[in-house]
């Protein structure tokens, strides 16, 4: 059966029917398989469903329906299905058919969620921040760093739902390096979860490297030869970027500290302690975050103090050069009051002389400065 056929019947199961529409934009256009990289972002919010047996992908064989109910029949395997954005009248349908509660419904379609874990009866609803490095060539004021998104997981005892948003945080490799190994995947649902978790995890590790490159950038900057030159436009964007960064890492440690001590139905005790390696990575993150705050806070102490020093030194020559030039000022301006009656006013050699002593003072007093430093 068709993807629009399947998602009729989902349809069908719930009072709300919203899934109607999904049908109609499947049949209208083919689904397009959003888990890989490489795909356009068109096509239904469904982006894969799959049967796993004893870690093994089961062939496709009916619709969704018919494969959730024999899953739950054997006891055997769990179903993953994956989305990308649905809408309320997209995921109506599957929250019937997988019984989620409605606030964990509607904190996955809305989005814009704070990471957490919570329990919701026999299912555990989790949301991880995915982050990206948005490559640039150069590092301006307004210059995009990170670029952020969200996945949010159900995780049952007979399936998994993982629901995507934003342009990246792809699963489709993910989905492909767990395939490879069996033995992990036969674990169950709570498997994917820590894969997941795993995944983001390593991608925040990867941000944070590349985001102390262009921290590094900065630094030497504004240590340069001409660092009072440089902008601090640049320093409060990496601070902004790393705010949001940070809003992204820091909540997670809780709930990935539960998961990893707190005995949960729906994972596996095994998986626990695969928890406990991921909220250890986690840690590392966290603490290189604070630890960027800390430099970029210091790179813009310095930097405003280089700013200090270059005004002290501007005022230091603008100082020296008006004592030089108060010389000639003063005396010209003794000599300019037209008085009659006035020492060597009327000596041949009066303006020779005057003028060498100007020279000679003035060159006495920018020696002397120089010497000192302030020209």
């Amino acid at each position: 059966m068709t993807m629009a056929g399947n998602l009729r019947k989902v349809t069908g199961l719930g009072r709300v029917g919203g899934l109607r529409r999904v049908a109609r934009l499947a049949r209208r256009r083919p689904r397009v398989d959003l888990s890989h990289p490489a795909r356009s972002p068109l096509g239904s919010s469904v982006v894969n469903c799959v049967t796993y047996r004893e870690g093994v992908r089961a062939p496709h064989g009916g619709d969704l329906v018919d494969t959730v109910q024999r899953v739950r029949k054997s006891g055997h395997g769990f179903v993953w299905l994956g989305l990308h954005e649905p809408t309320n009248y997209e995921f109506a349908g599957i929250a019937e058919l997988f019984d989620l509660h409605p606030l964990a419904a509607e904190d996955a379609v809305e989005a814009h969620q704070r990471p957490k874990v919570e329990r919701y009866g026999e299912t555990l609803f989790a949301v991880f921040k995915t982050v990206c490095y948005v490559e640039h060539e150069e590092l301006t004021a307004t210059s995009e760093v990170v670029d952020t998104g969200e996945i949010m997981v159900f995780v049952g005892r007979d399936f998994v739902i993982t629901v995507r948003h934003g342009r990246h945080g792809s699963l489709g490799p993910l989905r492909e390096e767990l395939e490879s190994d069996a033995a992990q995947l036969a674990k169950g649902p709570s498997a994917v979860l820590h894969a997941i978790a795993d995944h983001v995890v390593d991608d925040y590790l990867n941000v944070i490297d590349a985001v102390q490159m262009d921290i590094d950038q900065v630094e030497t900057d504004v240590f340069a030869a001409n660092g009072a030159r440089a902008d601090p436009g640049r320093i409060y964007q990496l601070k902004r970027e790393l705010l949001q960064l940070k809003r992204a890492v820091v909540p997670l440690s809780r709930p990935l500290l539960d998961l990893a001590d707190r005995p949960v139905r729906v994972v596996d005790p095994e998986i626990q302690a695969y928890f406990r390696d991921v909220s250890d990575h986690l840690l590392r993150a966290t603490e290189q975050i604070a630890a960027f705050d800390e430099l970029l806070n210091s790179i813009l102490q310095a930097h405003l103090a280089q700013v200090t020093v270059a005004q002290n030194e501007d005022m230091r020559k603008i100082t020296a050069w008006a004592a030089v030039i108060a010389v000639p000022t003063m005396v010209c301006g003794v000599y300019g009051m037209n008085f009659d009656d006035m020492p060597e006013l009327h000596w041949r050699f009066g303006y020779p002389v005057v003028i060498g002593v100007i020279s000679v003072a003035c060159w006495v007093l920018y020696r002397g400065f120089r010497r000192n430093g302030w020209l």
